[in-house]
């Protein structure tokens, strides 16, 4: 499990998940988030929930290597979209607009070139949203839509989203234990979701170093 002050890292062994919109790197990282609750006085929550090193997380990244970059995009975008928006939607109304326009880009088979400033604007806005839940979804749906830049954020998204559903679900004062059940049961999900979209034998799999 990451220690606390610590996001898995996906793309880049540095202890953070990064988000790459089409225009420049546009990173996530710790000195520019305050800890969720911090203000409120609640205890504080991880901004991420999930084991990298977990099974489920081997299996997802082994099917994901077998996969193109487009098809890891559409199911990317389609799961947060199904998981994770409305969690955030009520709170950052814009994201609803900016997933519908990634979805349709990831389905054409269209790049991240096509969606430029949606990528830029659902950044901007992950970084600004507040609430455990909330931005943690918003955080979600931002890097599942930068799967179009970069493949390796197919796996990043769902630590963000896996923290989104144990917040949403189970409230902002269970134990740390209890937390790690809920995200743990969620990896599960998303990887019986990526197993069923599938393509066998795919021409041209992604190459990702996923460093973890």
């Amino acid at each position: 499990m990451f220690g606390k002050e610590t996001e898995p890292c996906i793309s880049c062994g540095t202890g953070q998940i990064h988000l790459h919109p089409a225009t420049g790197s546009d990173t996530i990282r710790d000195a520019e988030i305050s800890a969720v609750g911090e203000e409120s006085g609640m205890p504080k929550l991880r901004k991420t929930l999930g084991d990298v090193r977990s099974q489920t997380c081997r299996r997802l990244m082994q099917v994901m290597d077998t996969q193109s970059q487009a098809t890891l995009a559409k199911w990317a975008i389609e799961y947060a979209q199904d998981r994770y928006l409305s969690i955030c939607a009520q709170v950052c109304p814009e994201l609803v607009q900016i997933v519908s326009v990634c979805a349709a880009c990831a389905k054409e088979g269209k790049g991240a070139a096509h969606c430029k400033q949606e990528l830029r604007k659902a950044a901007a806005l992950a970084r600004a949203c507040t609430g455990a839940e909330t931005q943690a979804a918003a955080r979600a749906v931002a890097v599942a839509c930068a799967t179009l830049q970069t493949p390796s954020n197919a796996l990043g998204f769902l630590f963000y989203g896996a923290a989104a559903v144990a917040y949403s679900e189970g409230g902002l004062q269970l134990g740390q234990a209890e937390y790690d059940a809920m995200a743990a049961e969620e990896l599960e999900n998303a990887c019986r979701s990526l197993c069923d979209c599938a393509v066998e034998g795919e021409p041209s799999p992604v190459k990702i170093n996923w460093n973890c």
